[in-house]
């Protein structure tokens, strides 16, 4: 949602002073310093309620600012956590605020909400942005309850796993809305009220994205938090899902929040743009077990552990691609002549079978030749680029790019499963027996997303 905001005029209220908001959300990026507003109340600077993570320390923060009288409720958990769903519900009751996370009561600075802005008439409210403007959320809302004159608890909109010990969503709560009252974002991006009150918001900033990352099915993403060779963390857009080069003549290597010991799992990239012809660059795809940073590139000496993938992108010495393996800091990289580099608008494919230590690309669909020159095939299992892969270890999804100090930067974005390379669509979803996911391409028989549901299969 970062740049992205919705809004509606609220109307007469059953009760101002008693409401109950409840929404799961997950972060794609921290708050260093400015804050990051989920929901705001008000009419300016000086008359508003809000709703944030706070900048600096990442903490959870109500903040009011009424005619110049301010208060602040703040957390003492740290949400630092971009790869989860937080379920979060805030009661207000005559001025006494509780908030619960996951369930559990939180520990706040303070009680004492008093007079706020949030649930007045004649009042906008803004989901992904404050009203003084400026300080987007930047990551993904689900499920919005908003509650005018009814204190609900959090065990009406969610419940613990008896199995897992987890707290899941309750996807249809039963609750009496009240006049102000309305459910948005629930199972898609749509912001039609999908309770009885028609109370819509609108669309007042940027592209809401639909995403099959959900609270009941966490998908892959890159990582956000992870640093980089260069002592630095990845540019990353779109969810997290897109990457762009920005430092020269080093390697920037990213890897996924998820990693698999066992099972079968499909992913994709997108080349959106390549270095401009002449400079030189390099890009691979694969999959690693040594996540240290420092020399942790994808065949080129991660340290003591294992990596394995496809120089796909390569305008260096040679037209060629190359075939990267690690194994415990011993590096083989072959010039691979059955293959071609990647251009761009190109969709390279991944199939990783850790279960057996087998992986396969492809290119717009069609598998690339081992180093034999002959097709691979992951669904019967024939011809994988490479094999014999160490198993019972924690991979990762893997990927480098070295370009020197001159040239267009170069952009990726990746599909885990959302259906989406950065903000467009799949142009025809190709066929997924498993259910889990949308891809481009046909997801090879008997494997899945790199998804929470896609890990517990």
């Amino acid at each position: 949602m970062a740049n992205t905001y919705i809004s509606r005029t609220f109307g007469t209220p059953t009760n101002s002073a008693i409401w109950t908001l409840s929404f799961w959300i997950k972060r794609s990026s921290l708050s260093p310093s400015t804050s990051q507003k989920i929901f705001s109340a008000g009419t300016g600077s000086t008359d508003r309620t809000e709703i944030s993570f706070a900048g600096g320390n990442d903490g959870l923060n109500i903040y009011r600012n009424i005619s110049g009288s301010t208060a602040g409720l703040d957390s003492t958990r740290k949400f630092r956590d971009t790869n989860a769903w937080y379920h979060i519900v805030i009661q207000n009751n005559n001025g006494t605020a509780a908030v619960y996370v996951n369930g559990e009561a939180e520990t706040m600075s303070s009680t004492s909400l008093g007079t706020n802005k949030i649930n007045l008439a004649s009042t906008i409210h803004i989901f992904g942005d404050q009203v003084a403007s400026g300080q987007n959320f930047d990551g993904i809302m689900s499920h919005i309850h908003f509650v005018d004159g009814t204190i609900y608890a959090p065990t009406v909109f969610g419940s613990t796993d008896s199995t897992t010990g987890e707290w899941q969503i309750n996807t249809s709560p039963s609750i009496t809305m009240g006049n102000n009252g309305f459910t948005i974002l629930k199972d898609g991006n749509t912001i039609t009220d999908q309770s009885t009150n028609s109370n819509d918001f609108s669309l007042s900033s940027g592209t809401l994205t639909k995403t099959e990352d959900c609270p009941s099915n966490v998908f892959a993403t890159i990582n956000p938090l992870f640093v980089n060779d260069d002592g630095a963390t990845n540019a990353l857009t779109k969810g997290n899902n897109t990457y762009t080069s920005t430092t020269r003549g080093e390697w920037n290597n990213m890897t996924s929040t998820l990693g698999a010991i066992t099972g079968k799992y499909y992913w994709e990239v997108k080349y959106e743009q390549l270095i401009d012809s002449g400079t030189i660059y390099m890009a691979d795809e694969g999959v690693a077990s040594d996540l240290a940073p420092g020399n942790a590139n994808l065949g080129e000496g991660t340290r003591g552990g294992y990596g394995y993938g496809w120089l796909c992108g390569n305008r260096n010495t040679t037209s060629n691609t190359r075939y990267l393996k690690t194994v415990n800091g011993t590096d083989t990289i072959t010039t691979d002549s059955n293959n071609t580099p990647v251009v761009a608008g190109d969709i390279v494919g991944v199939a990783f079978d850790a279960t057996n230590g087998k992986l396969w690309f492809h290119k717009n669909g069609t598998y690339i030749d081992d180093l034999s020159g002959y097709v691979g095939n992951p669904t019967t299992a024939a011809y994988p680029y490479h094999t014999g892969m160490q198993t019972g270890i924690l991979y990762t999804v893997m990927s480098d790019v070295w370009q020197n100090a001159s040239g267009s930067l170069l952009i990726k974005s990746y599909n885990f499963g959302n259906g989406y390379f950065g903000t467009t669509a799949v142009s025809s979803a190709g066929s997924n027996a498993s259910g889990n996911g949308i891809f481009e391409y046909d997801v090879p028989t008997g494997y899945t997303a790199l998804s929470t549901k896609g890990l517990n299969t």
